[in-house]
């Protein structure tokens, strides 16, 4: 994709319009971390925010199932690529968009991955934004890699985990990737964080609950809030619908507002 000699001027003058960076990383797969990009990216928007997503998974990009614009493309102008519209103030940018089919695989090694990254960033047509959250592949391989380099002056990183000890040691190695890379942390979501019982009220703890605050006071970093397990948030991510906006009432879209409004505190603090 990316042309010989790539102009990363190009780069620094896109990231010069744009607030705030927030990169959003997790240890292990399976953990809801591009769910929770999404609805994060969602809240802000319905804040008011003007807002971009970008879907750093080369590989299994699902940020345009989430949002339901998989069937929508970026528009090519004499300025550069026009992201995609999920919201009147929500743009999307993904390597899901420019996928022959939706069964393509992406069979690239990092060269090609860290080229893509770069045209994301310096070719899109991002303009004046508050946020933009990049929504990156689990572990720690070239995607991470490439965005720690790429926005030395993000405002940092959000770690995703779920409450069971194996998520909870990846999100030990996501912590100290991300402090040898000079980035700083802004917190961590611990998500699936309990579930109501619909019937008679009472919490379950399927994947246990309070892991991720105690990794947030073993590494003296902030816990941003856990998200309980809520059904709709799989339905609604399976058809594309938002659901913190029509699920705004639940006690899911509730905890990610509060989430939204501790990343707000931390990220104007650092102002």
């Amino acid at each position: 994709m990316e042309k010989k000699g790539y102009d990363d001027s190009k780069i620094k003058k896109s990231l010069s319009n744009i607030k705030h960076k927030l990169v959003v990383l997790s240890g292990k797969g399976g953990v809801g971390k591009s769910t929770v990009s999404a609805n994060l990216a969602l809240s802000l928007s319905e804040k008011g925010y003007n807002v971009g997503l970008l879907d750093g998974d080369m590989h299994g990009p699902s940020i345009p199932k989430i949002l339901g614009v998989e069937d929508k493309k970026p528009e090519s102008s004499e300025t550069g690529i026009n992201p995609v519209f999920a919201l009147p103030k929500l743009k999307v940018m993904s390597m899901g968009f420019l996928l022959q089919d939706r069964d393509s695989p992406v069979i690239w090694r990092g060269p090609l991955k860290m080229a893509a990254i770069k045209q994301f960033i310096g070719d899109v047509n991002w303009g004046d934004l508050d946020y933009l959250i990049i929504d990156l592949p689990p572990g720690t391989g070239d995607e991470p890699l490439s965005i720690a380099q790429l926005i030395p002056d993000s405002d940092g990183a959000i770690v995703v985990t779920t409450p069971q000890d194996v998520a909870l040691l990846s999100v030990r190695k996501s912590i100290n990737f991300v402090k040898k890379m000079n980035m700083p942390v802004i917190g961590i979501i611990e998500n699936m964080s309990g579930f109501k019982c619909p019937h008679c009220g009472k919490a379950i703890d399927i994947f246990k609950t309070g892991g991720g605050k105690k990794a947030s006071m073993d590494f003296k970093i902030p816990f941003l809030g856990g998200i309980p397990i809520d059904p709709e948030i799989v339905n609604m991510g399976d058809s594309g619908e938002p659901f913190i906006i029509k699920n705004a009432e639940s006690d899911a879209a509730k905890a990610f507002l509060d989430v939204v409004e501790n990343i707000e505190k931390i990220v104007n603090k650092k102002r």
